[in-house]
């Protein structure tokens, strides 16, 4: 990856993924960050929202925020350890999706294989069991 001129603004990322993977969030944003992008990220990362204690209303609007900062970034950096998405997650990648904005995986991720099987999961859901 080329470094930004100074002249230029420096791309902007936003880290998405588990914060049970907060050893892996501290490493990309300095990756990142040595390859000259602003970085975007979760505003605590622990290995559970539990940890601090959070209510389902903050988490709602935590998760909100960080639709926000995706709506900032001019690309997506999904930290799938072990190809691991969760919900939060895969909500997040498929808001990216959405916005077509450039979407980088820390493992190898098929996106279309993935948005099927979420659009596939998503619909038996709204339908509840079948008979």
């Amino acid at each position: 990856m080329t470094k930004c001129p100074c002249n230029s603004k420096p791309p902007i990322v936003c880290l998405c993924g588990s914060t049970r993977f907060w050893q892996t969030f501290q490493e990309a944003a300095l990756r990142e960050t040595l390859a000259d992008r602003i970085v975007l990220t979760v505003g605590c990362m622990t290995a559970s929202d539990k940890d601090h204690g959070i209510t389902p209303d903050q988490k709602a609007r935590l998760d909100n925020l960080h639709l926000r900062k995706i709506d900032l970034a001019d690309e997506v950096f999904i930290l799938n350890v072990g190809g691991y998405i969760g919900e939060s997650t895969g909500n997040e990648l498929a808001y990216a999706l959405a916005l077509k904005k450039p979407v980088r995986t820390l493992e190898p991720l098929d996106l279309d294989a993935w948005l099927t099987e979420r659009d596939t999961a998503m619909r038996a859901t709204a339908h509840g069991p079948q008979a």
